[in-house]
């Protein structure tokens, strides 16, 4: 009978402990993909922002030669990160073939004219900067008009910030019902030993000595869970590495190493914080209520 009691409480506590892992595991991953992508926020609103730019659409009179060296002027320009030059011929082409008839012979004559797209770096993609970059570009006896979505520019600005604000408050957030969930998964784990506790300190056992093996497991179950999280971060890495490499820095050894170790050092202050806590609370909780 003793037999199957132990066998009976051995069970639980293992099923204890590996509820406490398994969801201390979960947990950490959730944190270390949203420290990954807060840690590649700039990334991110770089990758977004390179990929605005303006047109420069050229006179009909321009003459090769020189829509050739304005290229070139403008490649070397510090906000250029490229530039891709649009023939008349081929604007038209992809524009019949958009609309599915020919435009041309039913006006009479081609409106579309030769341009030159331009894609900025980062740090020029910004209205007051566009604003500087186009009053210069008309000056120039080719260009017949400089053309941007200047309210596009604001809004993908603007959402840029609101998103890095949101991922940072979500994390936060996170965190925090993380360790009230952790917390109280792990209290239930020791309110099963809670008689154990009470026959030490009856038999004069020091708050260390009874602190210390549940400390200990504490450590333990935030150690595998970190590894657990860690490796399911690593497959979640392989999976997406295709898709994202230019997005999110996940080749750097350094991002993805800080992010490990963070997530290594929360499980085991999670875990053991909340172990502290527990024992300390039933060590010093009144013998009626031990029932409860």
């Amino acid at each position: 009978m003793n037999k199957q009691k132990n066998k009976s409480l051995n069970r639980k506590l293992i099923s204890s402990s590996a509820s406490v892992v398994i969801s201390l595991s979960l947990v950490l991953f959730v944190v270390g993909l949203l420290s990954l992508v807060l840690i590649n926020a700039q990334n991110l609103s770089n990758y977004i922002k390179e990929n605005i730019g303006f047109s420069i659409m050229l006179k009909e009179n321009a003459k090769q030669v020189e829509v050739m060296s304005f290229n070139k002027t403008i490649d070397a320009m510090p906000f250029t990160k490229e530039t891709t030059f649009i023939s008349k011929e081929s604007a038209t082409t992809e524009l019949e073939n958009e609309l599915g008839e020919d435009f041309v012979s039913f006006l009479g004559f081609n409106p579309i004219l030769s341009s030159i797209d331009v894609k900025l770096h980062p740090e020029y993609a910004n209205n007051d900067s566009l604003r500087v970059i186009t009053n210069k570009l008309n000056q120039n006896n080719i260009v017949y008009e400089v053309y941007y979505q200047e309210n596009l520019i604001d809004k993908i600005n603007n959402n840029v910030q609101k998103l890095s604000f949101v991922l940072l408050t979500f994390c936060i957030i996170l965190f925090i019902i993380a360790f009230a969930l952790i917390n109280n998964t792990i209290r239930l784990s020791v309110y099963s030993k809670r008689f154990i506790i009470r026959t030490m300190r009856l038999v004069g056992a020091k708050n260390s000595f009874i602190q210390k093996p549940f400390l200990v497991d504490g450590l333990y179950q935030g150690m595998y869970s970190s590894i657990f999280a860690i490796f399911m971060l690593i497959g979640s890495i392989k999976l997406v590495q295709a898709e994202t490499a230019n997005i999110l820095n996940i080749n750097d050894l350094q991002v993805i190493g800080i992010v490990f170790v963070l997530i290594f050092i929360s499980g085991l202050l999670l875990s053991s914080l909340s172990t502290y806590f527990a024992v300390k609370k039933f060590i010093n909780v009144p013998e009626g209520e031990l029932y409860n």
